[in-house]
């Protein structure tokens, strides 16, 4: 995996091989980051990485220029690495580890961009429950948005927060917004 773009551009991030991720690939994240480019100044934001795995999206966030970054996941191997990383590239990354669903119960955090690539073989119903804790829990900031990348066979469109989503290969993220 690399970094696609700001600081740390094209600077190659290898993972070890016993971590239990799917890296976004960089076609999507490319992709992703051109759509979020046309409405967030990313120096400017606050972002929440769940199911964080290797780090790959928060140290995009990173070399682009944001210093509010908090990644969550639950393997201790997968904080390992985000915290080595980070420090080696002197970015300013936050790690919890921890449950993604007990976190997103009990936390107060708001941010303006949560970003959420759990597992492809979650149930419709477990993607759901991503949303609906954000929701409920007020975990957006104004003209936040809650994205979740997922299979392109995954419906997430039923969701009332639900605003559109965008398929690149395999991968589909689904963009949730606070309904007015």
């Amino acid at each position: 995996m690399r970094i696609i773009s700001g600081t740390y551009k094209r600077r190659k991030i290898v993972a070890p091989k016993n971590l239990p991720v799917r890296p976004t690939t960089d076609m999507a994240k490319e992709s992703l980051f051109n759509i979020l480019n046309n409405s967030y100044y990313f120096e400017d934001i606050s972002v929440l990485d769940l199911f964080a795995g290797t780090g790959n999206i928060s140290y995009e966030f990173a070399s682009r220029g944001t210093t509010n970054i908090v990644s969550v996941d639950e393997n201790f191997n997968c904080i390992k690495f985000i915290n080595k990383t980070a420090a080696s590239f002197e970015m300013p990354i936050q790690t919890i580890k921890s449950d993604v669903f007990k976190f997103l119960e009990k936390t107060k955090m708001q941010s303006d961009i949560i970003f959420a690539d759990p597992p492809y073989n979650f149930t419709t119903e477990q993607f759901l429950t991503i949303s609906d804790y954000v929701f409920n829990n007020n975990l957006l900031l104004n003209d936040g948005v809650l994205i979740i990348e997922h299979s392109k066979h995954t419906d997430l469109s039923n969701h009332v927060n639900f605003d559109y989503s965008k398929s690149y290969g395999g991968n589909t993220f689904s963009f949730f917004k606070l309904t007015k």
